[in-house]
């Protein structure tokens, strides 16, 4: 039964822990899982809780399941139970078909700084399926209401722990943003924006460089941050950053849809 798995996908799902959900929909002939079995397999393939068949059945799964969760794509897995060569290697007399469904967590959006262009960041990645940290000694829950976290006594950065899947925006207006900069690039964060100006950008880059940091590890910063749209308003800026960032989390090209070939207009759409 699927509320035998609730306590598990509960710690999992708390616990910010990848999985995927594995479930038999289609049963011919002998097999050892019937329709609706269901297992949990955890990001290294390894299966937590449930059945879905054992055997190579199993095996082929579970590689499924880490493979959907290194792309965060669904799959339906076809098995042959009845050819001991091409098939799963063990001869039931029957097939059976998979629904294999990865549950990532939310990808998290760390904004250090406050102001109106980090409240229009924090509204722009909640929408945008973001879990939001606003980490800023000025942060306040009546201007940040969709965050998920707030940490206004972090002064030292020491709650400040992106993972490599997350992102991290600096809008702190050139106070302590170089040194902002050097506590993320300390952790192992997938991407850096720094909302600032060109002339502010340059200053911050050469700091990193007189600092001993590494040109690839500079390279991780994106300065100064957002797809140029002409922003003005601090919301026109916030939603530059966060086109950015959407870019590079679908590996975009920034290029306008009328510029793009028709196949992969239709890929985007769904």
């Amino acid at each position: 039964m699927f509320q035998d798995h609730l306590p598990l996908l509960t710690r999992l799902a708390e616990g910010g822990e990848p999985f995927a959900i594995a479930t038999v929909i289609e049963i011919r002939g002998s097999a050892s899982a019937r329709p609706g079995s269901k297992a949990i397999i955890d990001r290294k393939g390894k299966v937590l809780s449930g059945w879905v068949g054992g055997g190579c059945a199993q095996s082929t799964v579970c590689g499924t399941a880490v493979e959907c969760q290194r792309d965060g794509q669904t799959r339906i897995v076809d098995l042959n139970l009845d050819d001991e060569v091409l098939g799963t290697g063990m001869p039931c007399g029957g097939s059976m078909r998979v629904y294999v469904e990865p549950i990532l967590p939310k990808q998290k959006l760390w904004i250090l700084g406050h102001g109106r262009i980090a409240e229009c960041l924090c509204s722009l990645g909640a929408l945008l399926g973001f879990d939001v940290i606003v980490d800023d000694p000025m942060a306040e829950r009546d201007f940040y209401p969709a965050a998920a976290r707030l940490l206004a006594e972090d002064l030292d950065y020491g709650q400040l722990t992106p993972g490599a899947e997350d992102c991290a925006v600096v809008a702190t207006q050139h106070k302590g943003d170089h040194q902002s900069i050097l506590r993320l690039l300390e952790s192992p964060v997938g991407s850096i924006a720094l909302i600032a100006s060109r002339k502010r950008s340059g200053l911050v880059l050469d700091y990193l460089r007189e600092n001993g940091i590494a040109e690839d590890q500079i390279a991780r910063v994106r300065a100064p941050a957002g797809l140029d749209i002409g922003a003005a308003t601090p919301e026109e800026i916030a939603l530059s950053v966060m086109s950015e960032i959407v870019m590079l989390r679908r590996q975009g090209s920034g290029k306008a849809m009328r510029l793009r070939t028709p196949a992969r207009i239709a890929e985007l759409a769904g």
